[in-house]
Order: structure tokens, then C-alpha cells, then sequence
């Protein structure tokens, strides 16, 4: 997968004055917004997209949804969408899906084919309330998992699950604590076991993203998902106090204590700010179990329950004993300091050669000089899925990079059922879905992939030796990702 970085915003004049900004996932583009009556209209384009009818018969899609600001209150909210698909129009090579919720809807190639999304008007119709307001398109790059039987565990990796098949009767009847083993709970028929169809992020959360995510919510809602203070100096490195763990991240106009929310910025060349080597598309790591669920609640996405990340990982395929996740026992180690990285902190930044299982892994704890290399920096237009480090249905660093954090099946997790978030948090920060796992404790929460950090044992799809590991606090190689 490539990436490429824009900044830029615009104003238009439409009936009244709107200020409209540019918003962009990493390899997605979305540019010239504007709004007549209730409906949003906006250019959308992205690279390496594809719709297969052979193995893994999925699709990829952009996940779009839009925030508001009032022009009064300056406090940016959730735009709701029409829910009847006749009610938002685009043209060939896309279609529009929207969701029963209207949080947000998938854009996605209409028919089989692959390659650029060239640059295609999107018109989505809104629910708001009158008013005027600033607007702001949100796109995050997703992969589609089919319903589907798939088979877990595989007797080799530590803490497996019972080598067993997830069919639908696992999710229509649950799971017994004794037919899938690994000191699991019960899984009830409310928990995600993966057998049912849903939507993966593409990749880790980026530092871009992170940046966008920040840049649209109140002072306390940034000072709780932040290691500094919104009101710091410009220049400030926010998730470390400094720049550390290829963390770029940085304040770029101070906020005002307790009023007016911090401007936010990617710096890692620490001089021009969001200049083309300024870590955009490095995945963003530092995050707590509440700073992701919080992401997550806003974007209306959820977590991943650790079921459905061997589903990601694994697919329709037989399991292999020791696996990783993109299928074979082949792993090559990289990370930020060895020599072959290149294009350091850019949009296309990523190791030469790559063989076949490159995985960002096993560095120890190290110093502030090792982290998160780029999402997607094993992936070209000619790789395949073991020299790309893909996951089965095109996912990428499902294995290694940054931890993948997921709801497991201790008696905590199993009480998560599956609630998108609503694109709202609290007023503090926190994530407000009453079943995810507490945003306090971490509790019902675990890892699963492995991170820059640890052995090679940690990266294979069945390993679950930390995946009860409640822990709440930020570390340099926590990030994540988000299902839907």
C-alpha cells in the first residue's frame, strides 16, 4: 500500500459562509467539500483498491463520516446520515453503503476490479439541525470480512484456543468455556465471535489520523488522550514530552486553559511543521486502552474482539501450526534503526529488500530511537500477501509494529456485545459504551500480533500469552485499531 500526504483547506460561499476542511486517512484523499441544503458533496480518491471474486472474494473501503462544528459554541459534533442508500448518488467506479445507525457510511468499489480510485464526487445527505456550521469529511481506510466458518487456534502457540471451527452456530448458540479452552469464559451468542460479516481497519492508527482526531475535540477531551498539556509551548511533543519512539506529534498553537482546545501537528523533522517527512503515516503508538476506545467511540467504529483477529489474520484457510499472520512460519526481523529503512518518516518510507514475513519485532525495551515504522510499509503495487506482511483479507501489521488491542474472553470480556461507538464521547474524554471494556482499568482488554518490542512468539496469530493483560496506562508500543 502507498501513501501519499495533503494538507490543505479551503472556504466557500454556499447560501451562507462555511469553512470547510480537507481531512485525510492515510492513502485516502478527499478534497473539495461543500454543502447545499443538507447535502454534502466531496471529491474522494485512493490508491491500491480492489474488488475480488477469487480468494478472499472481499473489498476494501473507505469508512466516511462527517463532523460539524457550530460556529457559535465552536464544540464540533457527529453528523448523523440518511440511512436509505437512494438518499447519497456517486458514479462509477464507487457505491455508496450506508449503515442502519447513519454514523457514517462505506464507499466502495461497485464491481469487480482493482487499482486507483480515481478522483470520483461523492453526495452524501445529512441529518443535522439548522444552523451554520464548519464541516469536516473523515476517511478511514477499511477491509471487508465475509460471513464465514474459519478455524481457531492451533495447538502450537501459548495460551492457544482449542484447535475448533467458528460456524454459525458458535455465534447463534455461543461458545462452552470447555470447547474452546484456553481459560476462556463462555462465550455468550451476544460476543463477536468473527463468524459474522464486518469491517476491519486497513491499518493501525496513524499519527495523522491521531492528529485529526485531536484537532476536533474540546481542551479536556485533548488534555485526557495527550501525555502534555494543551496549553504547553508550540513545538511541544505531546504523547512523550519530547520527541521519542518516532513520535512526531506536536502542538502547534497552544490552547487556552480550560476554553480554547490546542491545535495539533506532525513534527518529527522538528522544523517546519506537517512537511513531507513529518511522520504522518508512522503508526501512532503511546495510547492507552482509553485514549483507543475514546478514537474509536468518536469515529463510531468499536474494538475487535480477539476472535475476530484470527478471523482477520487467518481467513477461510486451514490453520498452520505457529503461524503468522500472513500464513507461513517465515519471519524476518526490521525495525526503525537497521539499515535498509528508507525514506525515513515519509510517505513511503519502508525497508530494502523485503522478504518474505518482514515484521517490525524484537528489539527489547531499547531506547527513544526504536518504534513504529509506517503503516503499510511492506506492501507495493507487486507485492503478495507474505512479502507485504498482509493479513488474509488484506490487513496490514496485523503482526508486530504496534500491539493490537483486543476484547478477550475472560469473564470481563465476554460481557461486550458488539456496540459501534456513537461518534460521541464524554465531556472528559472517555469513551461512553456501556459494554466495552472499562476505560479505567483496561479490564476485559488484551493484546494480541506483537509489537517493534517483543519475540517473535508474540507475533503468531494464536498466541494469546498476553492477551489478559489488563493494562490501562500508555506504553511506546501500544496502539490500535478499530472493527465495525
Amino acid at each position: 500500500m502507498k501513501t501519499k500526504t495533503l494538507f490543505s483547506k479551503l472556504a466557500l460561499s454556499v447560501m451562507l459562509l462555511f469553512v470547510f476542511g480537507i481531512s485525510r486517512a492515510n492513502n485516502v484523499q478527499i478534497t473539495g467539500t461543500s454543502v447545499t441544503g443538507s447535502n454534502i458533496t466531496f471529491t474522494i480518491s485512493w490508491e491500491n483498491s480492489w474488488n475480488a471474486n477469487v480468494a478472499p472474494a472481499n473489498w476494501d473501503a473507505v469508512w466516511v463520516f462527517i463532523k460539524y462544528q457550530d460556529c457559535n459554541t465552536r464544540i464540533w459534533a457527529h453528523a448523523g446520515l440518511s440511512t436509505v442508500g437512494s438518499d447519497h448518488t456517486t458514479s462509477a467506479p464507487l457505491q455508496v453503503d450506508p449503515v442502519t445507525d447513519g454514523k457514517g457510511v462505506f464507499i466502495r468499489r461497485s464491481s469487480i476490479g482493482g487499482g486507483t480510485v480515481a478522483p470520483t464526487q461523492v453526495t452524501l445527505k445529512m441529518a443535522i439541525p439548522a444552523g451554520t456550521y464548519n464541516y469536516k469529511v473523515f476517511g478511514i481506510e477499511m477491509v471487508n470480512v465475509p460471513q464465514g466458518n474459519f478455524e481457531l487456534g492451533d495447538a502450537t502457540s501459548v495460551s492457544t484456543f482449542n484447535n475448533i471451527n467458528v460456524t454459525a452456530t458458535s455465534q447463534s448458540a455461543g461458545i462452552s468455556a470447555a470447547a474452546i479452552g484456553g481459560g476462556s469464559s463462555t462465550i455468550p451468542n451476544t460476543f463477536p465471535t468473527g463468524y459474522n460479516s464486518f469491517y476491519c481497519m486497513k491499518n493501525e492508527i496513524s499519527q495523522l489520523q491521531y492528529v485529526e482526531y485531536l484537532n476536533s475535540l474540546t481542551y479536556d477531551q485533548q488534555k485526557a488522550h495527550t501525555y502534555s498539556d494543551p496549553i504547553s509551548a508550540a513545538g511541544t511533543y505531546v504523547m512523550f514530552g519530547s520527541f521519542a519512539y518516532r513520535n512526531g506529534i506536536v502542538i502547534s498553537t497552544p490552547g487556552s486553559n480550560g476554553a480554547i482546545p490546542a491545535v495539533y501537528a506532525c513534527d518529527a523533522s522538528n522544523g517546519v511543521e506537517n512537511n513531507s517527512d513529518d511522520g504522518q503515516s508512522i503508526a501512532a503508538n503511546n495510547l492507552s486502552w482509553g485514549d483507543l476506545a475514546a478514537y474509536l467511540d468518536w469515529a463510531a467504529l468499536r474494538p475487535m474482539t480477539e476472535l475476530e483477529f484470527e478471523k482477520v489474520c487467518r481467513g477461510s484457510m486451514p490453520r498452520v501450526a505457529g503461524e503468522y499472520p500472513w500464513g507461513t512460519t517465515d519471519i524476518n526481523q526490521v525495525y526503525s534503526t537497521l539499515g535498509g529503512l528508507i525514506n525515513d518518516y515519509m510517505s513511503n518510507e519502508t525497508f530494502t529488500p523485503v522478504a518474505n514475513g518482514t515484521c517490525v519485532y524484537g528489539v527489547g525495551s531499547g531506547s527513544g530511537s526504536f518504534g513504529p515504522v509506517r503503516v503499510g510499509a511492506f506492501a507495493s503495487g507487486t507485492s503478495g500477501r507474505a512479502s507485504a506482511g498482509a493479513a488474509f483479507y488484506g490487513a496490514m501489521e496485523m503482526g508486530g509494529n504496534l500491539w493490537e488491542r483486543v476484547v478477550n474472553t475472560s469473564a470481563a470480556g465476554v460481557s461486550f456485545n458488539g456496540t459501534n461507538g456513537d461518534g460521541t464521547i464524554a465531556p472528559n474524554g472517555d469513551a461512553n459504551q456501556a459494554t466495552w471494556p472499562s476505560v479505567t482499568t483496561a479490564a476485559g482488554s488484551g493484546f494480541r500480533g506483537g509489537d517493534y518490542i517483543n519475540v517473535a512468539a508474540r507475533v503468531r496469530t494464536s498466541d494469546r500469552n498476553t492477551v489478559t493483560v489488563a493494562d490501562a496506562t500508555r506504553y511506546p508500543s501500544y496502539g490500535g485499531r478499530g472493527v465495525r
